[in-house]
């Protein structure tokens, strides 16, 4: 659970207790009042914060204490475990907004691989390399954006002109795909959201070029393909170590 820092000392010591290579970035922390300024540290273990105005909004977070880390070019979002009775017990998030230039690519480079499904990363991955590409409209509430969905070996991108509606979803990420036909395509992930967090969230696309039926196919076998196999492996591994089922003979 996360725990406060009442002064600048404590989150100094904490820093020098971690590994090599934590990088520091001032950052606003959000909230009612106007918001205050401090400095947002990332670790390989965790993630700090020390508000210089009120340092009672400080706090340290390792990874495992945190629920959902969102990513994007405009804020950072940390969904954590603490319950907010005034809120009928809904889980306490941290908005951080004002950040540097290049800290959400910075941080992502870092996060990309390190983190697990908790880590939501709301922009474009450049470093993909599609297989293939589509032009597309995500579908929203209220309005959708337009952009181009990238399909990578282990990744699928979809930037969007609009920048704080571009998504990068690990293969891992991804509970499934789905299509009503060539030019309509969904995802479905893991991500909370909502005012509840509620869990899995579907994004839907108008597609602008029919999908080919073998490349939907295909993608679909590079999502699956390897839970499948572990799936086999997981109901197997009882059998090879020779736990095989008892039999009762009456």
């Amino acid at each position: 659970m996360a725990f406060r820092i009442e002064t600048r000392i404590g989150l100094i010591l904490f820093l020098a207790a971690q590994a090599a290579g934590a990088q520091s970035f001032p950052v606003r922390h959000a909230h009612w009042h106007g918001g205050g300024m401090g400095d947002l540290a990332v670790s390989n273990d965790g993630i700090s914060f020390a508000e210089a105005k009120k340092k009672g909004h400080s706090r340290i977070w390792k990874y495992e204490e945190i629920q959902q880390i969102e990513l994007s070019a405009a804020a950072l979002r940390i969904l954590t475990y603490e319950d907010q009775k005034w809120k009928l017990g809904r889980d306490r998030e941290y908005v951080f907004d004002q950040l540097p230039e290049g800290f959400a690519q910075t941080v992502y480079a870092q996060w990309r691989e390190r983190l697990d499904q908790r880590f939501i990363a709301g922009l474009p991955d450049e470093s993909v390399a599609p297989l293939w590409e589509i032009p597309a409209k995500l579908l929203g509430k209220f309005e959708g954006s337009q952009g181009v969905l990238r399909i990578g070996a282990d990744r699928i991108v979809y930037e969007a002109k609009q920048t704080e509606q571009s998504r990068t979803w690990r293969f891992a990420d991804i509970e499934n795909i789905a299509s009503a036909g060539p030019f309509d395509f969904s995802i479905v992930t893991r991500e909370h959201h909502g005012d509840w967090n509620a869990g899995a969230r579907e994004f839907r696309f108008q597609l602008k070029r029919p999908l080919k039926e073998d490349r939907y196919n295909e993608l679909w076998r590079r999502l699956n393909s390897p839970r499948q196999s572990a799936l086999l492996q997981n109901s197997l591994n009882p059998l090879l170590a020779g736990h095989w089922p008892s039999l009762t003979v009456r």
